[in-house]
């Protein structure tokens, strides 16, 4: 059995908490949090022990540790928990800041190293069915991909503002679903964005609406959609056209009943949270970072992915500040 230490008992962190009580050979030994009410409510929930991160990082019972806490600490508790020989699942984004996450290259860049990047969509069975048909050759080779990526609607205004921005925030999930498909590297990044949801994202310095270009070595084309806000649900859609046709992936709706009549034909909704789109994906990224504890495999998604992700979020921000292409 290996015993693992969660840092932060938010939203996300519950999901992880309770995805390890449903993987065998894991067990949830500490919850670290500074909310002690949010602390004490995921560990009564789990049957885990609330303490401090130095007691859990000093353990040796703990083989792994999850960091889903705040995103401005998810750097400095990779590097500890990786200092203390711990296997570490760390949330997206690893840090806010460019310089500072490249900064950590020797720490976390090396071989060897057990960090995995939360890069949850490259989990889903859906995408994963389409990235598989794309390296079979199913549709000849790989020209364009089109990923629409709309959320039902905007969260807090005092989550926009920790957030670091819908690049860093929202759109690094799309980054690096784009640098998975295309399968290599992007070398020019060209965005617009605009304020059309909410005025207070605007006023918090951020924007809420963007459309993305990517351009890979070899001209491939990537065209991201993001929006705070879709009105008819969680908007998750990839279409990859070939060379031989269209390989794509649709929503997911809440059931597969549908109503036909005389004024045409009606579907069940979407799945309107991103924590319902995407629980397979959640459970096998779990089951990814046990056999990672377990060494049975190395991380899939880890350091380098998360900073060449972070890398275009920059770099379309500054294509949003400049009106120009930004060349990588």
């Amino acid at each position: 059995m290996h015993d693992i230490a969660i840092l932060g008992a938010g939203r996300i962190g519950r999901i992880h908490a309770k995805n390890v009580a449903g993987q065998a050979g894991l067990r949830l030994k500490y919850v670290v949090d500074p909310i002690a009410a949010a602390a004490d409510g995921l560990a009564a929930e789990t049957g885990a022990e609330v303490t401090d991160l130095d007691t859990a990082l000093n353990d040796p019972s703990v083989t792994g540790v999850i960091v889903a806490s705040s995103t401005d600490t998810h750097l400095d508790y990779a590097l500890k928990a990786i200092a203390a020989g711990k296997a570490v699942f760390c949330e997206k984004p690893i840090d806010q800041d460019l310089a500072r996450a490249r900064s950590a290259a020797g720490e976390l860049g090396g071989q060897g190293v057990k960090l995995f990047l939360g890069f949850n969509r490259r989990f889903d069975p859906n995408f994963q069915g389409l990235k598989a048909r794309l390296s079979a050759g199913v549709v000849g080779a790989l020209e364009t991909v089109h990923i629409t990526s709309h959320d039902p609607a905007p969260p807090p205004v005092a989550y926009v503002k920790v957030s670091g921005g819908l690049f860093k925030d929202m759109a690094i999930h799309d980054f690096d679903m784009a640098r998975w498909l295309l399968d290599e590297p992007i070398t020019e990044v060209f965005a617009a964005a605009s304020c059309l949801v909410d005025p207070a994202i605007g006023e918090a310095g951020d924007v809420d609406t963007a459309k993305i270009v990517l351009r890979t070595t070899s001209g491939k084309l990537c065209v991201i959609s993001n929006s705070r806000r879709s009105g008819y649900g969680y908007d998750q859609r990839i279409e990859a056209f070939g060379s031989k046709g269209l390989v794509r992936a649709e929503n997911v709706m809440e059931s597969t009943v549908s109503v036909w009549g005389e004024t045409g034909a009606t579907s069940d909704a979407f799945q309107n949270f991103f924590l319902d789109r995407y629980a397979e994906a959640y459970r096998r990224e779990m089951a990814h970072f046990a056999q990672i504890i377990r060494g049975e495999a190395l991380p899939s998604v880890g350091y380098a992915d998360g900073v060449e992700a972070l890398a275009l979020a920059e770099a379309a921000g500054q294509s949003v500040r400049t009106g120009q292409v930004v060349k990588l």
